[in-house]
């Protein structure tokens, strides 16, 4: 008698898992962009003259938030990465239950 549960199922279900949480972390990373950009708006439209310590302050926060959004860029071709892997293992495990003969 064969095992009821399928494993490509399972796998299935931890991809779906993953990808949800893939696109909930980009709908963060976009909400933070934007916010970002809007702040940069503000700053950037302040009175003109030389820089002072607000327009110091502004570039150290800029440069702050280009690393971080580089190390989220890492994270989401980390992310996609592991996505892409769970997806070949669950077109493995379906190659194999249909040699199987299942369908």
């Amino acid at each position: 008698m064969s095992n009821p549960v399928r494993p490509d199922l399972a796998a299935f279900e931890e991809l779906r898992f993953l990808i949800q949480q893939v696109g909930e972390e980009l709908s963060g990373f976009r909400k933070r962009a934007h916010a970002a950009e809007q702040r940069l708006k503000t700053i950037a439209s302040g009175a003109p003259g030389a820089p002072g310590e607000a327009s110091l302050a502004a570039e150290e926060r800029v440069a702050q938030l280009e690393a971080e959004t580089a190390r989220l860029r890492d994270r989401l071709a980390s992310a996609e990465a592991q996505t892409e892997k769970m997806l070949e293992q669950v077109r493995f495990l379906r190659q194999q239950h249909a040699l199987e003969g299942g369908v």
